[in-house]
């Protein structure tokens, strides 16, 4: 049997809608939190205290310092969503104009100024490699992460066209104690903290 673009097009967006709903409807129930990608749902087991949300926490104030009012360093809900790509996400911070906040339902990930993520010590690959993947594909203009497993980083911009598909151009590596610039602002990324490992010790990657 032939199935036509149309066809097809309608299959995948009712799977989407599917794996949405059953999403939403476990969101509040299990740990960490549950995110959509084109291969489908991960679970990203992230540490709901610690350096992970210490993290967001300076980086959320150190941008809204020298950002203009306007704008915020947003942290939590709701998620970013394409449909049409399949994708559902929540990075950890989200830098967006406060007026493009007033929406219903997800945001437009292509209203982002920014999207930052702290690397997960459970998954990190969901952070270096799926949401590389992802977030220029969705639009995002600049994806920024850090990684307190090594103290490093990187600052992706400039989305072009390969041949599978949007990808960034550019990459710029960090190293905590370095200035970072995040779209049009500078911060500061010295005494951002470490995962430490079992003993209590500070992780060297």
């Amino acid at each position: 049997m032939t199935i036509a673009p149309d066809d097809a097009r309608q299959g995948a967006s009712h799977r989407y809608r599917a794996i949405r709903a059953f999403v939403q409807s476990t969101d509040d129930t299990l740990p960490g939190k549950l995110e959509i990608t084109k291969e489908g749902i991960v679970h990203d087991m992230m540490a709901p205290v610690g350096p992970h949300e210490l993290t967001t926490v300076h980086l959320r104030r150190r941008l809204e310092k020298v950002m203009p009012e306007e704008n915020v360093a947003h942290t939590g809900e709701p998620d970013v969503e394409d449909e049409s790509e399949g994708i559902m996400r929540r990075p950890d911070v989200m830098v967006i104009a406060m007026v493009d906040m007033d929406v219903p339902g997800s945001f437009d990930p292509r209203t982002l100024i920014a999207a930052i993520e702290v690397v997960s010590r459970s998954n990190p690959d969901n952070d270096w490699v799926t949401k590389m993947r992802d977030y220029p594909l969705i639009g995002i203009p600049v994806y920024a992460i850090f990684d307190p497993r090594t103290g490093e980083g990187a600052v992706l911009t400039d989305i072009h066209s390969t041949p599978d598909g949007p990808r960034y151009a550019t990459r710029k590596d960090f190293v905590y104690g370095e200035d970072v610039t995040i779209g049009d602002w500078t911060i500061p990324t010295d005494g951002l903290p470490l995962y430490k490992d079992r003993t209590g010790t500070e992780s060297e990657g």
